[in-house]
C-alpha cells in the first residue's frame, strides 16, 4: 500500500533497457516484450488509483519479474505432457496410444528432413503415399489392399460415401453405436449420403432380419464393433461367417467397422481375446476399418483394408484427399507396423502392449515405495494407502474387461478441516508442472500406477514437493 509518498512508475524505455528485460527480449523478441511491459504498466496505474501499489512493487526489478512470469506463461504450449494415473491405458482425452521409441525417432527425422512422401525413388516419378505402408498392412492383415485416412471415423465416412451414396446399408439395431464426442453410426451414414436400413432389435438380430432387409437399393451389409458397452442376457447377433454368404448371394460387399482393431491375438499375452483384423478378413469381410491409435499402438489414423477393387474405388473418391494423412502420421505408423513382424518382442517394444501387460506385482512394489513420499508431502489432512485396483484398456476396446492393477488411494483424514479435500487435491495435482491425472470415486482419489513406468518415476517424485507448498 502507499505510505503517503508519490509512487512513480518507470518509463517503458527504462524498463526495456534494464538487463533483466534485455534478457527477455533476447528470448521472446522485442515486440512481445514491449507489449508485455505496457500491459504490466497499465495494470499498475490502475492499482495506483486504488492506492494498492507500493514503491517496491513499482520498481524495475519487480516489473521485470512480473513480465518474465507472464511471458513464460504466454509461451507455454496448451498441449502439455501429463502423468496418466487414471487406470485407462488408451485414454481418449489424454491422446490414446503412446508411440514406441522407433516411431518417435522416425517422426523426429520426418520433421527435420524432406521425405519421399509421394515420390517413387525407383522410377523418379510421383508415387502414392499409401504405398509407404500398404505392403506391411497386406502382410499383417491378409488383405489385398489398404489405404490410410486421418481417423477411423473418416475411414467409415469415406467407405460409405464411396460405395453407398444414395443407397442403403443394412445394419443391426444392436450395433448402431455412439462413442466419444457424440460420434454416431447413423449420423455418419447420413453425412456420407447413405441410407440406413435398421434390422433386428436392440438385443437380438437374426440372419433372417438381414435377409429381409436386403433389396434392390442395398449397397452394403455392415457390422459394427460395439465400442464402450456390451449387451448381455437374452441376446443374439449374427456372426460374420453367417453374413458373408448372404451378402455374396445378393452380390453386395460386407463391411466391418472394428473400431479398435488389433493385429495380434491378445490372448497370447494374457489379455482377453479381441477379434483381429486378419480373422475378420479370413472370415470373408470385403472391407475392414479400424483405428491406428488404439490397440494397434500407433499414431491417430484410420485404416481401410480389404478387396483391391473396392480399395481402388475408395482411393479415387475426391474426399480421400481431404481425409488423407501427412508425412508425420506415416512416419510413425510404418515403424509401429514393423514391430508386429516380431511378435515375440512385441510386449517389450510396443508401448501400449507393454502397459497393458505390466505385472500387478511390479505396480504393487512401486506403490509401496511411493506411498511414504506422497504421505509426507500431503501431511495429516490426507491418508494414503497402497491398494489393488482395476485398470481398463480404454477407447472402446473390451469395455467390460478389467486388468488387475495396483496404485495409491488417497482419502480425507478424520478431522480434516478442508472443504472438499479430494477435489482440492485433485486440482492441485492438475496444477503441477507436469499435471497428474487421477480419478475420484467412492470418496477416494485413485492414482493407478499402470501407466507410470520406471523411466518416468523420478520426474513424478521430483515435483511432489510442490504439493506441500
Amino acid at each position: 500500500m502507499t505510505t503517503g509518498q508519490t509512487v512513480r512508475l518507470p518509463s517503458v524505455d527504462r524498463i526495456l533497457g534494464d538487463a533483466a528485460c534485455l534478457a527477455l527480449i533476447a528470448e521472446y523478441g522485442r515486440v512481445q516484450t514491449l507489449a508485455c511491459a505496457r500491459a504490466v504498466l497499465a495494470e499498475l496505474r490502475t492499482a495506483m488509483l486504488a492506492g494498492a501499489v507500493c514503491e517496491e512493487g513499482a520498481s524495475i526489478a519487480a516489473i521485470a519479474a512480473q513480465m518474465a512470469e507472464r511471458l513464460q506463461a504466454q509461451s507455454r504450449s496448451q498441449l502439455r505432457a501429463v502423468f496418466n494415473l487414471t487406470g485407462t491405458v488408451l485414454h481418449t482425452n489424454l491422446g490414446r496410444a503412446l508411440l514406441p521409441d522407433a516411431a518417435v525417432q522416425a517422426v523426429v527425422e520426418a520433421l527435420q528432413w524432406p521425405m519421399n512422401l509421394e515420390f517413387d525413388l525407383e522410377t523418379g516419378k510421383r508415387g502414392d503415399r499409401d504405398d509407404l505402408v500398404e505392403e506391411l498392412l497386406r502382410e499383417l492383415t491378409g488383405a489385398e489392399a489398404a489405404t490410410i485416412v486421418n481417423n477411423n471415423a473418416a475411414a467409415v465416412l469415406l467407405m460409405l460415401n464411396t460405395l453407398a451414396q444414395g443407397k442403403e446399408v443394412v445394419v443391426s439395431r444392436g450395433e448402431l453405436v455412439e462413442i466419444g464426442g457424440a460420434f454416431r453410426i447413423p449420423d455418419v451414414m447420413t453425412r456420407a449420403g447413405a441410407v440406413l436400413r435398421e434390422v433386428g432389435s436392440t438385443n437380438r438380430t437374426h440372419l433372417a432380419d438381414y435377409a429381409n432387409g436386403v433389396n434392390a437399393d442395398t449397397a452394403l451389409l455392415m457390422k459394427v464393433h460395439c465400442s464402450n458397452y456390451a449387451i448381455t442376457g437374452f441376446t443374439k447377433s449374427v456372426e460374420l461367417d453367417e453374413l458373408v454368404p448372404l451378402a455374396a448371394q445378393h452380390g453386395v460387399p460386407t463391411a466391418v467397422d472394428l473400431g479398435s482393431g488389433t493385429l495380434v491375438d491378445l490372448a497370447q499375452y494374457g489379455l482377453p481375446h479381441e477379434t483381429t483384423v486378419r480373422e475378420t478378413i479370413e472370415a470373408g469381410a470385403d472391407l475392414v476399418t479400424f483405428s491406428g491409435d488404439k490397440l494397434l499402438g500407433g499414431p491417430q489414423c484410420g485404416v481401410i483394408v480389404g478387396r483391391a477393387d473396392l480399395i481402388e474405388q475408395i482411393k479415387r473418391n475426391p474426399l480421400k484427399r481431404a481425409l488423407r494423412v501427412g508425412k508425420l502420421t506415416l512416419a510413425a505408423l510404418a515403424p509401429v507396423l514393423q514391430l508386429y513382424r516380431a511378435p515375440d518382442l512385441l510386449a517389450e517394444r510396443l508401448t501400449t502392449l507393454r502397459l497393458l501387460t505390466r505385472p500387478a506385482a511390479a505396480m504393487r512394489a512401486q506403490a509401496e515405495q511411493l506411498l511414504p513420499q506422497l504421505q509426507q508431502v500431503l501431511g495429516k489432512s490426507y491418508a494414503v494407502t497402497a491398494e489393488a485396483m482395476s485398470s481398463q484398456i480404454g477407447s472402446g476396446a473390451l469395455p467390460v474387461d478389467q486388468l488387475p492393477s495396483f496404485g495409491l488411494g488417497v482419502r480425507s483424514a478424520p478431522g480434516s478441516r478442508l472443504s472438499n479435500p479430494l477435489g482440492v487435491l485433485e486440482q492441485r495435482l492438475r496444477a503441477l508442472p507436469r499435471p497428474v491425472i487421477g480419478r475420484i470415486g467412492q470418496d477416494t482419489l485413485w492414482l493407478d500406477l499402470r501407466c507410470l513406468e520406471a523411466a518416468h518415476e523420478t520426474a513424478f517424485v521430483a515435483q511432489l514437493a510442490e504439493l506441500s507448498a
